[in-house]
């Protein structure tokens, strides 16, 4: 009986999966964007304090690294993950931080030194405790086409603060190489194929991360109608950074379709297919 009804339900997700499977890109694309609106306006009708918003997603990234955490102790491999998206995020890390002690020192100053340590350990045991384990081949990204870039965006577009040209640009490259630092982990999954269930839950908790921090910035400009772009800076500094928080979810968006959708197939083993990331 209770089997039946499992089924049941499934029926109807399945059918609209099935459906927006098939839909050009172009079709996909505004699907994506309705669905990302419609979370947006229930988000502001729940959430009052934007704030929260922004907390909300500090504290699943937290989740997403005690996942990690959980994989290299207990699992004894590093199977699936990219050591070279773990660098990249305490090279950003790294940056912000000296940002936060140069220019404004608060609480996310703290999170920020305890996601960098965490992050270190990361490193540190993919590259010579569970080094046997670690997918070299795999991990075959290039960071230099995103280190790069955004260099040289950092020096072109930073914020017009009274700030020191050096803390300006560094601050401006800790956000555009964020955006970007999920890349090579996106290439490891799919170069693979298949992404086992605890790398899977690390992804996805980054995109709902990120999808909150996106949230919290997009619903602070509307509220203040614009002014808080202002309050950031001048120039194309601004759109900079909201542009930023929107890639990163859009990088993450259709790895998490696919992972909501083994969810609720009842799959533990996530296949992604070709073209996907």
């Amino acid at each position: 009986m209770i089997e039946s009804k499992m089924k049941a339900a499934k029926r109807p997700i399945h059918a609209v999966t099935t459906w927006v499977r098939r839909q050009p890109p172009k079709v996909k694309a505004f699907l994506g964007v309705v669905s990302a609106m419609t979370a947006l306006v229930l988000l502001r009708m729940i959430v009052h304090d934007h704030d929260n918003l922004f907390v909300a997603a500090e504290a699943v990234h937290a989740l997403g690294i005690s996942v990690l955490i959980y994989k290299l102790t207990k699992e004894k491999t590093c199977a699936g993950l990219s050591l070279k998206s773990q660098e990249l995020t305490a090279l950003f890390l790294a940056v912000r931080l000296y940002c936060s002690f140069v220019m404004e020192f608060d609480i996310h100053t703290l999170l920020d030194s305890a996601t960098l340590v965490t992050t270190l350990w990361v490193i540190y045991m993919i590259r010579f405790k569970l080094k046997a384990s670690y997918m070299e081949d795999k991990d075959n990204f290039a960071i230099y086409y995103v280190v790069i870039p955004c260099v040289v965006l950092s020096v072109l577009i930073h914020p017009s603060t009274h700030h020191h040209i050096i803390n300006k640009i560094s601050w401006a490259f800790c956000v555009y190489l964020e955006a970007v630092s999920v890349l090579p982990q996106l290439r490891v999954m799919q170069n693979t194929k298949i992404v086992e269930p605890f790398t899977a839950h690390y992804v996805f908790a980054l995109g709902i991360a990120r999808f909150l921090s996106c949230a919290h910035w997009v619903l602070q400009v509307l509220d203040t109608r614009g002014r808080l772009l202002t309050a950031l800076g001048y120039g194309f500094w601004p759109i900079m950074v909201l542009l930023s928080e929107i890639v990163q979810t859009f990088i993450l968006a259709d790895f998490c379709y696919y992972y909501v959708k083994s969810l609720m197939g009842g799959q533990l083993v996530l296949r992604l297919p070709s073209g996907v990331v």
